[in-house]
């Protein structure tokens, strides 16, 4: 899949000013500059990595500040639930929310990551980001209980290591899998306010997992 430029059109920017973008493993920021239309299209072009042919969607968006791009697993709709845009954006996640709620509001949300190794060379590999991943939880609530759990499988039939962190006390109860292909690391998430919220979300979660595929 190529990716789709989505928001305002390349003529609608502030004052006739657009910005050139710089590829940074850091978050990106762009620079100001008066460009032709054709010079914006070229910078993003030249921005794009060369993707494998992994299952994840990519948009770029014409922003405040410029050309943003992002990029994550593409989902499949589950009934009852709806992919939140602006948060996805914000976060660069694929974020679902139960109908009726919004990110901010809903009591249980899931999201998709996709991580792209050439952007992270220290994360040397999945084992390496789990443990990353592990010691932020702890680090953010030495109280998290973190327990590897039954490992899940996408609709390829690969099988994704799989962990739960509670909290003894306060927190969101949270489940993550991870896995990776190609030039990418995968985190599937599931995030409650509550154990109740937590627990009734969960076949949902596991059915946007089952139904993720590499190659579609």
């Amino acid at each position: 899949m190529g990716w789709t430029l989505v928001g305002s059109s390349f003529g609608e920017n502030d004052g006739g000013t657009n910005y050139i973008c710089q590829a940074s493993t850091r978050p990106r920021r762009c620079t100001e500059k008066h460009m032709s239309r054709s010079i914006i299209v070229l910078c993003i072009l030249l921005l794009l990595p060369a993707f494998a042919v992994a299952e994840i969607e990519k948009v770029g968006e014409i922003c405040k500040t410029g050309i943003c791009l992002y990029w994550w697993p593409k989902l499949l709709s589950a009934k009852g639930w709806h992919h939140e845009r602006g948060p996805s954006y914000a976060n660069s996640a694929n974020i679902q929310v139960p109908d009726g709620f919004t990110f901010s509001d809903a009591e249980t949300v899931i999201y998709a990551k996709a991580l792209y190794k050439p952007r992270i060379p220290e994360t040397k590999s999945l084992e390496k980001l789990i443990k990353n991943d592990s010691d932020e939880f702890i680090s953010r609530d030495p109280g998290v209980t973190v327990t590897e759990v039954e490992p899940l499988k996408t609709g390829d039939g690969k099988s994704l290591k799989s962990f739960t962190f509670f909290p003894k006390y306060k927190g969101n109860w949270e489940r993550v899998s991870y896995g990776e292909e190609s030039d990418f690391y995968l985190i599937f998430t599931i995030s409650s306010r509550t154990k109740e919220g937590f627990d009734k979300s969960s076949e949902i979660y596991k059915q946007y997992i089952s139904n993720y595929k590499e190659k579609p």
